[in-house]
């Protein structure tokens, strides 16, 4: 793949309206490149193939290229790329990372929207050789690994208070992962002590990577053995059925434990940044709050600067998500509490006693039905 030499990036950020959609033209006119089945689907829906990295290479395929992708009974128009992050948000895309082709949906399910599954047949033609790439090239953003390249502790492990709004201080906290065995976990694990986080809402780990997890950080251990952290798995596509099922799972656990509380997820940015920003949202936080909280973890990790353009494409991530809650409208600070006290109660799941009870944890408005609750229990 020579192209992909030239493109030096981990995370791009791009609006193209028309990818994902239908193939205006049929699949059988363009040169088909490469075929075969999908051979596994992840637990975020992301699906594997059984087409080669050789085969790629022998058809001469190359990241930058516009692809169309017969899946099933749909013919999609796709970019072949590196990185999720190369297409916005509920965008599909193809990509080679490892020996074999992905398709994925960035922070979406690509299996259970297509209805693919294990043994389904993918054909893949060229409908554009390169179109893409400039797109990448002109729009990258270089993730920063050592300690001594961040101003803090705190910028390091992505930590930091959620205040938004009517938010009490000391009570909520975002952070990334504080017990994977590597360098930005040891710092994340020291302040997620220093500040004595009582309970852990990990978005990120299933049993098994959470039962491994474990043995990197002696404090995130003591926690789980008093009971006080939950691991769920969750995915990215804040309206998928598994997503919301698990996010209920998180939020009951909140009220039925004390804070303070830490969310995390592996990086602290884009599972924790859904779950801290309907959080805002409930608390009374304005739309501008909740924004540039998100885009705190990109000024840590990337360095990207207010005003730039940069910046103006990743914050579209979180002004997206938030559109998207409220049925494609535009969503303003006046509307934006009740978005997310309907998100809660008619997609998550939560009853109008609990939704009561975490606004109190969050901002301590005790009303007298969740006072009533809260005396019951």
């Amino acid at each position: 793949m020579k192209r992909l030499t030239s493109v030096v990036f981990i995370v791009s950020l791009l609006v193209l309206g028309s990818l994902g959609a239908h193939a205006t033209v049929g699949a059988s006119e363009d040169l088909l490149l490469f075929s075969g089945k999908i051979a596994s689907v992840d637990k975020y829906g992301n699906v594997m193939t059984d087409i080669s990295r050789e085969m790629v290479e022998a058809s001469g395929a190359e990241v930058g290229d516009i692809v169309i992708v017969k899946i099933g009974d749909h013919e999609l128009v796709l970019p072949f790329v590196t990185i999720y992050g190369d297409v916005d948000r509920g965008t599909p895309l193809m990509r080679c990372p490892g020996a074999a082709i992905q398709l994925a949906i960035n922070y979406g399910n690509f299996a259970g929207t297509y209805g693919a599954s294990e043994g389904t047949e993918v054909s893949v033609y060229l409908r554009e050789e390169g179109a893409y790439l400039s797109e990448i090239e002109i729009r990258h953003l270089v993730k920063l690994e050592k300690r001594d390249e961040y101003d803090s502790d705190e910028a390091f492990a992505n930590f930091r208070e959620v205040t938004a709004g009517n938010i009490k201080p000391g009570v909520l906290y975002r952070v990334s992962h504080p017990s994977l065995g590597d360098d930005r976990s040891s710092y994340a694990a020291a302040l997620i002590e220093k500040y004595g986080i009582n309970t852990i809402l990990n978005l990120s780990d299933t049993p098994e990577e959470f039962e491994a997890n474990l043995a990197h950080s002696d404090y995130y251990r003591a926690l789980n053995e008093r009971g006080n952290i939950i691991a769920v798995g969750m995915g990215v596509d804040f309206a998928a059925k598994e997503f919301t099922e698990k996010f209920k799972a998180v939020l009951e656990f909140m009220i039925d434990n004390d804070g303070p509380y830490a969310v995390h997820c592996v990086e602290g940015k884009d599972r924790v940044g859904i779950v801290v920003a309907v959080l805002q949202g409930l608390g009374g936080a304005t739309v501008d709050e909740i924004v540039a909280d998100y885009m705190v973890s990109y000024e840590n990790y990337f360095k990207v600067e207010k005003g730039t353009e940069g910046y103006k494409l990743v914050s579209k991530i979180m002004h997206d998500q938030l559109r998207e809650m409220n049925n494609g409208e535009p969503i303003t600070d006046a509307s934006l509490k009740d978005v997310a006290v309907n998100y809660l109660k008619n997609i998550v799941g939560l009853d109008d006693g609990q939704i009561e009870v975490l606004e109190e944890i969050l901002v301590g408005k005790t009303s007298a039905r969740a006072a009533t609750i809260l005396v019951a229990a």
